[in-house]
């Protein structure tokens, strides 16, 4: 079975983040690796154009409940009606997230992510530390062309990878 691997991010396009999802979403899918996002705009676009181009597969999992609400790149669009709780859904769905710039909803699934012990990669995103002063959050890459050989070495390297 293939490695699914989320790309989240704001839904909102900027231009910087949107080349950086770009990239790691052709990255994905030359890694012969499924592409789960969130199914709307921004970074969740910038990621499907990039793995679509590259012939890869795209999974969009969308908080409304209309599956043309996808955007134009996301190959299975999933409608689920569940709203920002989607969010939840979009993190147990993949092996690995790639969290890319970020809003409050991005913060979401890397909180999600960390509590359920999947590997988080964090570009330009959040980082959390605990209460007693530890940091506990996303791996940083070097760049975003490391981001997708990243996760999935994480992956491997995690019980049951």
């Amino acid at each position: 079975m293939a490695v699914h691997l989320g790309v989240v991010g704001a839904g909102a396009p900027d231009p910087h983040t949107d080349d950086v999802a770009e990239r790691i979403g052709a990255d994905i899918a030359r890694a012969g690796a499924v592409l789960v996002c969130g199914g709307l705009g921004g970074v969740m676009a910038a990621a499907c154009r990039g793995a679509a181009g590259a012939g890869g597969m795209t999974i969009g999992i969308l908080p409304g409940a209309d599956r043309s609400e996808a955007n134009d790149w996301v190959g299975v669009p999933i409608a689920t009606g569940l709203g920002e709780a989607r969010n939840a859904v979009v993190v147990r769905a993949c092996d690995a997230l790639i969290a890319v710039g970020g809003e409050y909803g991005t913060l979401s699934e890397v909180g999600f992510a960390l509590k359920l012990g999947r590997p988080v990669v964090g570009v330009g995103t959040w980082r959390l530390w605990r209460p007693d002063g530890t940091e506990d959050t996303a791996v940083v890459p070097s760049g975003p062309e490391e981001a997708v050989e990243l996760a999935l070495s994480l992956i491997a390297a995690s019980p049951g990878g």
